[in-house]
């Protein structure tokens, strides 16, 4: 974890083997996903007025990039009057969501795997322009496309690039290498220019 471990109890005194349970749990949480920037866990028993069996409320909150994600374990009629069962349940919950967000980051990553994709956006006699499929402009010599094919190139066509971020002309990011695609292999489309 990036930051320390932060537990509180409130309207209950604090107890060194819960306080243990939850740090040996919390340190577990890196399992799910391996970028927790905090994690801060509340035991607490609710203020109720009448003399009833209190059950213990657990928040449980860990913030990972871009996202906060809360578990809030309330008694209610699970009758969670064990607060060693209280914090497995909360601890198990935040396991499921951490699991579930660090699935996504992956997902969003496997989607950009493989070179960059574009269509040609503009010709000229030496040179031309791709719009990537991230929206960037970027800048190729005839010089740079597969097999001498730049005559055969057209506006629209679909094509996979290799990019260096600032080309020798000092133009900004430039394509060293293009390779026309056919248009069943071009994994998106191309933002439409308003």
């Amino acid at each position: 974890m990036d930051t320390p471990l932060e537990i509180a109890f409130h309207n209950m005194d604090s107890s060194d083997g819960l306080e243990a349970r939850i740090r040996e749990r919390a340190a577990k949480l890196e399992r799910f996903h391996n970028h927790i920037t905090s994690c801060h866990v509340v035991v607490e028993v609710p203020n109720r007025s009448q003399g009833g069996p209190k059950g213990y409320h657990v928040r449980v909150e860990c913030r990972v990039p871009g996202k906060e994600l809360v578990v809030s374990q309330d008694p209610g009629n699970g009758d969670k009057h064990d607060p060693y069962l209280a914090v497995r349940d909360a601890f198990y919950a935040m396991e499921r969501q951490l699991e579930h967000a660090a699935q996504k980051v992956q997902g969003e990553v496997k989607a950009h795997e493989g070179p960059p994709q574009g269509r040609v956006r503009q010709l000229f006699t030496e040179y031309g322009f791709i719009e990537t499929l991230d929206g960037r402009d970027i800048w190729f010599h005839k010089a740079s496309v597969a097999e001498d094919g730049f005559e055969k190139l057209e506006e629209d066509t679909p094509v996979e690039l290799s990019i260096v971020d600032d080309g020798p002309n000092g133009m900004g990011p430039q394509a060293t290498s293009v390779r026309p695609i056919g248009r069943m292999q071009l994994q998106g489309d191309v933002p439409s220019q308003a």
